[in-house]
């Protein structure tokens, strides 16, 4: 069995997969998009691609190509913490105040805005397609008076010593990863997982007043948990939504279907994207 995973080597969500699926062959690529389509064309069994993080929000990319492109069923997510290290060439490590430049992602960088203001106000930066570019740049470059943003799993690949550690802002980020699967299939995970949720795509009827009212009603009044509900544009005209809706338990027999069957009959179209087991990684020497 092999993983596809937004790469490249050393990134979060290459982190997520080897916490999961430590003795799985992984497959890194370019973007969210060849990620799916890997799944889609059979060069993977399993993809794994960012979904939301805490402190920026849904991954735009991930849930539109999900929905008009690449059509793939959720069997896992995947919840991991994000923690930002300041990584050096080891040659540089007895002297890493003194970064003359710091790469990483544009989002590394602002996640770690007080630690640079406070000891690296004179350093510039450099953005670069994700931190685990960054941890490479500076292992390229031993000579140089520089530094890059990125997680425990980088320096261990790219051979950078941790100048120092937890320097992101909010101890709370997390970002989800979720795992997609042609069919809808069992993970190969031997952890007990930490929940069960189902992912609904509802398009609402158009020009139906209190049309998103009785949608929630439809949740509420049978005690279903929503812990997300996020509406996205249908890219068929100006004004015309869907929305994504988590429920916080697994697939049964009478509460989500009976749920379903009141949504169509308001005149809802609804789709199952996924009901799936997720698993939280727990802070490890990959972050």
């Amino acid at each position: 069995m092999k993983i596809g995973y937004l790469g490249p080597e050393g990134t979060f969500t290459h982190a997520a997969v080897e916490a999961i699926f430590p003795h799985i062959r992984n497959v890194p690529y370019h973007t969210i998009p060849q990620c799916m389509d890997a799944v889609r064309d059979g060069e993977v069994e399993l993809a794994v691609v960012p979904l939301e993080n805490a402190l920026e929000g849904s991954v735009n990319l991930t849930i539109d190509y999900l929905i008009h492109e690449c059509n793939l069923p959720i069997v896992g997510e995947i919840i991991a913490p994000i923690e930002q290290h300041l990584l050096v060439h080891p040659s540089q490590l007895d002297d890493w105040m003194h970064v003359e430049r710091i790469y990483s992602h544009s989002h590394a960088i602002a996640q770690c805005h007080k630690f640079l203001h406070r000891h690296l106000k004179h350093a510039t930066y450099e953005y670069v397609t994700s931190t685990s570019a960054a941890a490479k740049y500076v292992s390229e470059h031993p000579e140089e008076k520089i530094a890059a943003i990125g997680n425990r799993l980088a320096a261990k690949q790219y051979g950078l010593a941790i100048a120092k550690e937890n320097i992101h802002d909010y101890d709370y980020n997390h970002t989800r990863f979720i795992v997609l699967h042609r069919e809808r299939n069992l993970l190969p995970v031997t952890d007990k997982e930490d929940g069960f949720k189902t992912t609904l795509m509802v398009m609402l009827p158009k020009d139906q007043a209190g049309a998103l009212h009785q949608v929630l009603s439809a949740f509420a009044w049978r005690k279903l948990n929503l812990t997300k509900i996020e509406s996205r544009p249908a890219k068929t005209g100006l004004g015309n939504y869907f929305f994504i809706i988590d429920i916080d338990q697994k697939m049964d027999d009478v509460l989500i279907p009976g749920a379903i069957a009141e949504l169509e009959a308001l005149g809802c179209t609804v789709q199952i994207l996924g009901s799936y087991p997720y698993y939280t990684v727990k802070k490890t020497s990959l972050v």
